[in-house]
């Protein structure tokens, strides 16, 4: 049954609330069609690919070659597909098969590669290896081994682009509210600086915002925020009211609508230039 929402006072301040008080936040799995729903939702109201393929343009554009690309995790491969057009070779890793079907419409022509990142052997090393967003799903204990095998993937003199969503940023501070979790490129940059000095590293933030026009569409992409990998270990799961109540509070906006930033971080490692 849907969710009846109406207009309570709290203190002072008109707020919209649910009837579905006791509910909890859901666990999104990737195949199911609230997770698409909530995605497309996200992806429709943000400003993101357009900011961050430009940026990646701007990347490829200085990389001395371009013959090979590797997108770990491609998911539906609209990134994949963006970036796949300055490159002869395409490799994509999806572990995922619903993400693979979607993955092979936008990429045709890349040669996808099933099995996890623990567990895969790209056949030949890349210009530009891409691990945007999986770090989520990998236990912090294990970052600087998987980001280091991808750096073991990347050409000499070509680039190791990690992106993942910084960790003050409006959305990750929601997200660490309800859950604890809290992710952060910062000492992984530096321990693989101390480990691997003789590469460049620069950590860049990209400047990103979600719009949503009223609080129901806003809270199920707030959901889709909030589920990161510690969210079903969770005894009681937050609920799907208080996720409302914080909505409500931090991310409405003066004129009418909803706003939620979520910067990115791109850590960029651009690999020595060694035969």
């Amino acid at each position: 049954m849907g969710a009846t929402w109406h207009t309570v006072n709290r203190g002072g301040r008109q707020v919209e609330t649910t009837t579905r008080d006791a509910d909890p936040v859901r666990v999104l799995d990737v195949t199911s069609a609230d997770y698409r729903r909530a995605f497309e939702l996200f992806l429709a109201g943000t400003d993101e690919k357009p900011i961050t393929h430009a940026r990646l343009s701007e990347i490829v554009a200085t990389l001395p070659h371009r013959r090979v690309l590797l997108d770990l995790g491609a998911g539906d491969g609209r990134t994949t597909a963006h970036l796949s057009r300055s490159f002869d070779r395409t490799i994509a890793v999806e572990p995922s098969a619903a993400m693979r079907e979607k993955l092979g419409v936008a990429c045709p022509d890349a040669l996808v590669l099933p099995e996890p990142l623990d567990r895969v052997h790209p056949p030949e090393q890349a210009d530009l290896v891409h691990l945007s967003h999986v770090l989520y799903y990998v236990p912090e204990a294990d970052w600087f081994g998987t980001v280091s095998r991808a750096l073991d993937w990347t050409a000499p003199g070509g680039t190791l682009l990690v992106v993942l969503q910084n960790p003050e940023s409006p959305c990750m501070r929601m997200a660490a509210h309800f859950t604890g979790v809290r992710y952060d490129l910062a000492p992984l940059a530096d321990r693989l600086h101390e480990r691997h000095p003789e590469h460049d590293y620069a950590l860049e933030t990209l400047d990103l915002h979600y719009r949503a026009p009223d609080l129901a569409e806003a809270v199920d992409v707030a959901e889709f925020m909030v589920n990161v990998a510690d969210l079903a270990t969770l005894d009681p799961r937050p609920s799907r009211a208080a996720l409302a109540a914080y909505v409500q509070e931090h991310f409405a906006l003066p004129g009418g609508g909803y706003g939620i930033g979520h910067t990115q971080d791109m850590l960029v490692i651009r690999r020595a230039d060694q035969a």
